[in-house]
């Protein structure tokens, strides 16, 4: 299997710098004899064909070759031990009665609408193409090694339709949770990153599709497509980085797209994955868990990032997520939804454009609206 460490049809390797596209540029001789100027930006190569559902492949043993940052050394994990905190202060927590949560009814959704409904945390139901997908669904009051949400789950289970597909952004607890996989039927199909398979396997799911950085699967006309992020995978002492980490871009059949970044922190990515996939209409985009900087900027946007990185995406929409669920850093609680707002504000970008939900709260964009908004 050839490791895609760069974009398809890209020369550039990945790096820990913000990467754009630069323009080629030529000059041509007019009839005049004056020079004329050009520029051109260089095609991308196609999207991948989409691979079969299900399909068995073998995967290399490790992706350390994919990270685009050092994972904390014995120096990094001194420092934190001496002066890290992962939980904010009283102050902090106090405004934990506040956090914004409205459960309530699903929104109808069909062919011709995008709906998305906030569980927590990264959890999404995404109604796109007539297919109800789950993003990392975590449903558990509390996951390993960190305290019970400090909301409830903004969808109750039994309040969900039938599930047709699971997508997954990497093996992390608070994104791969395995009793709330347990409740699913085992025919159910789900998308996870390379080397991640076998997991879903051992507890009988029967359509497991891994992918590699931008490949693709199709389920009923919806397009999955798995994107590079700025992380990395463990899920027990020995495992570090054996399965890959990523993003999805759900298509619809008539184009409407659903940027699902899963976790990440920020850096070149971003202006690839929105070149290859033009016309993203919303971004599902983490704003929590970055605090203390030092410590976690390279796995976590913080929430200016978050905006800019949807900027980047092109996208025209975004819907914060990763904050007010569990208590993973030291930000105080309410802080990401403040600073997400204000740096929407002065990128002098729409208000109606930040989804900005309570956990538990839906929205739906008609695709006619997409259309429109496309025109």
């Amino acid at each position: 299997m050839t490791q895609q460490t760069h974009e398809p049809g890209s020369t550039t390797t990945a790096t820990t710098t913000t990467a754009t596209t630069t323009p080629v540029t030529t000059t041509t001789a007019t009839t005049t004899g004056e020079a004329a100027t050009a520029t051109r930006t260089p095609p991308l190569p196609p999207l991948a064909e989409p691979r079969p559902l299900g399909e068995l492949r073998v995967w290399p043993r490790t992706f350390h070759d994919r990270l685009t940052a050092p994972l904390p050394g014995l120096k990094a994990m001194a420092r934190f031990a001496r002066e890290g905190s992962v939980r904010p202060g009283r102050e902090g927590l106090a405004d934990v009665g506040r956090l914004p949560c409205e459960p309530g009814p699903l929104p109808g959704a069909d062919v011709d609408t995008v709906a998305v409904t906030w569980a927590g945390h990264a959890s999404w139901v995404v109604r796109t193409g007539g297919l109800t997908v789950l993003t990392d669904p975590v449903w558990s009051r509390r996951i390993l090694g960190t305290p019970a949400r400090v909301t409830p789950v903004g969808v109750p289970w039994e309040a969900l339709p039938r599930v047709d597909a699971v997508v997954i952004s990497h093996n992390h607890y608070d994104h791969l949770d395995a009793p709330t996989l347990r409740r699913l039927p085992r025919d159910t199909p789900v998308f996870v990153p390379a080397g991640l398979g076998r997991w879903f396997r051992r507890r009988r799911f029967t359509t497991v599709t891994e992918l590699d950085w931008w490949e693709a699967a199709e389920l009923s006309g919806v397009r999955f497509d798995f994107v590079p992020a700025h992380h990395w995978s463990k899920r027990t002492l020995i495992d570090t980085c054996h399965s890959l980490w990523g993003g999805w871009v759900l298509t619809a059949p008539d184009g409407g797209r659903v940027y699902f970044a899963g976790d990440t922190g920020y850096g070149h990515w971003f202006s690839r994955i929105g070149r290859r996939y033009p016309g993203i209409d919303l971004a599902l985009m983490p704003i929590g868990a970055y605090d203390p900087r030092w410590w976690l900027s390279d796995v976590h946007l913080d929430p200016e990032e978050a905006v800019q990185a949807t900027q980047d995406l092109g996208a025209r929409r975004m819907a914060p997520m990763h904050w007010g669920t569990f208590i993973l850093s030291a930000e105080p609680v309410l802080e990401p939804l403040t600073r997400v707002r204000a740096a929407w504000e002065k990128a002098e970008l729409a208000r109606e454009d930040l989804w900005d939900l309570p956990v538990g709260g839906s929205r739906v964009l008609e695709r006619t609206s997409l259309r429109s908004a496309a025109d």
